[in-house]
Order: C-alpha cells, then structure tokens, then sequence
C-alpha cells in the first residue's frame, strides 16, 4: 500500500528547511565583553560587537570570537643570568586585555606566543643588568619595567598589558643554602646586638639608679644637717632671748645691794661644784658684792637703750 504524497507540501517543507538553514547561518547573537571579526569574500568586513548581527549566507564568515575581558597568561619558568653569573629560574604572570579585535587577529601570528617570547627576552634583558641580590629585593621595579617594555611592544597588535608580576625567583641549590645560612648568621648577628644593646641599656639604668640614690641620701643628709644647724640657731636664740628677758626683768625691779650678795654668793657656788683644781675667793665678802653692784650699774644702760 502507497501513501500519495503532495508534491506542493514537500516544496513548502524544503523552503521552511532551507530558511531555517539560511536564517541560523545569516542571524549571529554576540555576547557581553566579546566581539566577532567578520571577513567578506576573503577580506576584513567589519567587527560585530554585543547583540543580535545579521550575515549575507556564503559571503559574510566570521573567522574568530575575542574576548575583551582582561586576561591572565601563567608563564613556565624561565632560566635568566643574573650580573654576577648565577642562573635562576623566574616565571611570569602577566595581565593583558585585548583592545581592538581587529589589529589582533590581523597583527600577529599566535600573540600569546608571541607574548611570552617577548617576557622571556625582556626579563633575560632586566635581570642581566642585575645581581642576585638586586634581582630579589628590586621585584617591584622589575615589573614595572617589564610591563612598560611590553605594553610599548604590544601596542600595535593592541594588547594592553596592565600588570606583570614576578612569580618566584628561584635561585640554584647551593644558593639557597648559602643564603640562608647568611640569613641565619644575620639573625644570631641581630639577636647579639640585641642582647649586648639590652646588658647596656641595664647597667645604664642600675648606674642611674645609684646616681640618683646618691644624690637623694646626700640631699637628704644636707636636709637634715640644714634643719639641725636651723634648729640649734633658733635654740639660741630663744636661749639668747630669754636671758636679755632676764636681764630685762632684774634692771625693772632695781634689785637691792642683799639681793645681789645673795646671788653673788650663789654663783661662787657653782663655781666650787666645777671640775677645777683650784678656786680663788675673795678676801671681802664685801667686794664681792660691790662687784656685782657694779656689773647692775653696767647692765641698766644696756636695758635703757633696748627699750
């Protein structure tokens, strides 16, 4: 048994195929941060950016997707000569960004080769001019010098090159050892430094300790020497002060010829209680007692004239 088929309805299907066929070759949808260089029978047409690009079937193709998002290139490492003939081994990493899709598809041949090729002969370059030491503590001027000579050679593929970074610098072996060996003596060298800086800034301290110890038991001592010599000088003078009192008092009252014998008397007393061998009285009783009526006299001009 035949099914009769419409040949007007196998017509309809091929056309609706081949539309379709047309249509998803003709319509291309571009992505966010990339863009599609087209070429027309052969040659450069134009550069589709994000959104939705219609092509003439069989006459428009495009030839490559560029991402122009920023893109990182993790180089192997390389082996470079330093000044002083030490061979180390260093990679790269660099940081780029395609800025015209055009130029980069037609201005080079395989440019992240190319790329890497230039960091090679650009950092061999650098760190010839270099010594070990030099090359390990000048990272930050290496990438920037790096990044300039590369940017300015990646120009006009327009390949921006927005950072370069030194990975690891890997020196041989037996430099290696021998550095940390210099590191390991340069900390001992620090730590007795150090310690010698702290035994120093110690007996400075208990020397300035004693000083002011010193210097506080003498002040202390003139201090106290001070407030004595004070203290006995204001004994004399209050001593002082009460016998002018005295004295003061007895020219007041005018004292009578008896009153003076009897003191005269009192004071030949005192004299026998001392420790002297010999003692000399006088012949009178009654010169005695004129001296001290004489030693009165002498006193009330000297209470007149106080007063």
């Amino acid at each position: 048994m035949f099914i009769a088929i419409d040949p007007g309805l196998v017509a309809i299907i091929v056309v609706v195929v081949v539309v379709l066929i047309i249509a998803s070759i003709s319509v291309r949808i571009v992505q966010q941060s990339s863009a599609v260089v087209v070429q027309r029978l052969g040659a450069y047409s134009r550069t589709l950016d994000r959104g939705v690009h219609f092509l003439v079937p069989i006459i428009d193709r495009p030839i490559m997707t560029i991402s122009l998002k920023e893109k990182v290139a993790d180089f192997p490492p390389q082996p470079v000569i330093t000044k002083d003939n030490v061979t180390i081994q260093i990679d790269t990493v660099v940081y780029y960004q395609i800025t015209d899709p055009k130029s980069f598809v037609y201005g080079v041949d395989r440019p992240l080769n190319a790329i890497e090729n230039l960091t090679a002969t650009t950092l061999r370059n650098i760190i010839g001019d270099l010594e070990l030491d030099e090359t390990l503590t000048s990272r930050d001027t290496i990438n920037a010098e790096m990044r300039a000579i590369l940017d300015e050679a990646t120009d006009p593929w327009r390949i921006k090159v927005n950072r370069v970074e030194l990975k690891n610098i890997l020196p041989p072996r037996d430099i290696q050892e021998a550095m940390e060996k210099q590191m390991r003596a340069e900390r001992e060298r620090r730590e007795a430094i150090l310690r010698a800086e702290g035994e120093k800034k110690s007996a400075i301290l208990v020397a300035e300790g004693e000083k002011q110890s010193v210097i506080l038991r003498a002040e202390a001592q003139k201090e106290a020497t001070i407030a004595e010599a004070e203290g006995r000088a204001e004994a004399l003078r209050q001593l002082y002060r009460a016998q002018a009192d005295a004295i003061k008092l007895i020219n007041e009252a005018d004292p009578s010829s008896a009153y003076l014998a009897l003191e005269s008397l009192k004071a030949l007393e005192k004299v026998a209680d001392g420790q002297s061998t010999k003692l000399i009285i006088p012949s009178q009783l009654q010169d005695v007692t004129s001296y001290a009526s004489v030693i009165a006299e002498a006193l009330k001009p000297i209470s007149k004239d106080k007063k």
